[in-house]
């Protein structure tokens, strides 16, 4: 009788996809806060310049982040 397993990652490299994807959100997180403080520091009158809103810099720094 032949059985087969499904093969499951060992603990070390469940542990390393863990903190792999711990530092991959650490840096998204970065760029997304680089970005939004960037656009922040813009006056109303540059940010209507590029076609933005306040209200549009949260949604435009994640999707940066995101890229």
């Amino acid at each position: 009788m032949n059985t087969t397993t499904a093969a499951h990652p060992s603990v070390f490299a469940q542990i390393g996809a863990f903190f792999e994807g711990a530092a991959t959100r650490y840096k998204q997180h970065r760029l997304y806060r680089a970005t939004f403080d960037e656009l922040s520091a813009l006056s109303n009158r540059e940010l209507a310049d590029l076609g933005l809103n306040r209200s549009d810099l949260r949604r435009v720094s994640l999707e940066a982040s995101r890229a």
